[in-house]
């Protein structure tokens, strides 16, 4: 770029008017409290993204503009120098969504926990994009959000399910492969089915001497048995007493 067209360059860019008089060191320390990136680091990323063309971004052009570029900034920087920071920015951001995911998928924080993580990351990016001067379309920014909102909620609700799951499986296992609880469990058994051999012979001792006394107590004597009776059983062949017997009994 010519120098007339880096100066209409610099002129028509207004990011960053906000922070306007503010040291670095003080910005610095707003972001620090808000996140985990730097000032240099929030300045280039953002620069980057401004001045990207087909072949990257103008590394040289915003090293050597920085100062007149961002107001804070007050060192030109050279592209390697744009290029790392440009790089540290995204190891921290992948950093930072691997920690926030990992919450996510561990278990850790409920449903509704991670909706207001998500508000208030969502707040503290709106509120970095209003100091920097960046807008947003109304419409782009609630897509923006119901897209992370919807993915968030399925990570939450498939990883409760995959800890259930693994926990259910762990349970079985320990329970199949420990041996205590297969003993604890085999003793009862064995002492139910276990008897004493002589409990059976005891039992029918008794059972028969209930039954005899039982016997002998109902069985009527001869003298309680009808004559009648005592006639048809002697008749018929299955009484004990003949007829002889009878007459005498009855003389």
């Amino acid at each position: 770029m010519d120098d007339s067209t880096i100066r209409l360059e610099i002129n028509k860019y207004k990011k960053f008017k906000k922070v306007d008089g503010a040291t670095y060191r003080k910005v610095n320390q707003f972001l620090r409290k808000r996140t985990y990136i730097t000032a240099r680091e929030w300045a280039l990323a953002r620069l980057c993204t401004d001045f990207r063309t087909s072949g990257g971004a103008e590394m040289t052009f915003i090293g050597k503009h920085l100062p007149e570029l961002v107001p804070f900034m007050e060192d030109t920087y050279t592209p390697q120098a744009v290029n790392q920071a440009r790089n540290s920015f995204k190891k921290k951001v992948r950093k930072a969504s691997a920690t926030f995911f990992y919450g996510a998928m561990c278990g850790f924080f409920t449903t509704d926990e991670l909706d207001d993580l998500l508000f208030e990351a969502s707040e503290v990016s709106r509120f970095l994009l209003e100091v920097e001067g960046t807008t947003l379309d109304i419409d782009e920014e609630i897509d923006i959000e119901d897209r992370i909102t919807k993915v968030m909620r399925s990570v939450g609700e498939a990883a409760k399910t995959i800890l259930k799951t693994r926990a259910e499986e762990i349970t079985l296992q320990q329970h199949s492969l420990d041996p205590a609880s297969e003993k604890s469990e085999s003793i009862p058994e064995t002492n139910l089915t276990q008897s004493d051999p002589l409990s059976g012979t005891k039992e029918t001792i008794l059972q028969e001497k209930v039954q005899q006394e039982s016997a002998t107590k109902h069985s009527p004597s001869p003298d309680e048995i009808p004559s009648a009776t005592i006639r048809e059983m002697d008749h018929h062949g299955t009484g004990c007493l003949s007829d002889n017997n009878y007459e005498r009994e009855n003389q």
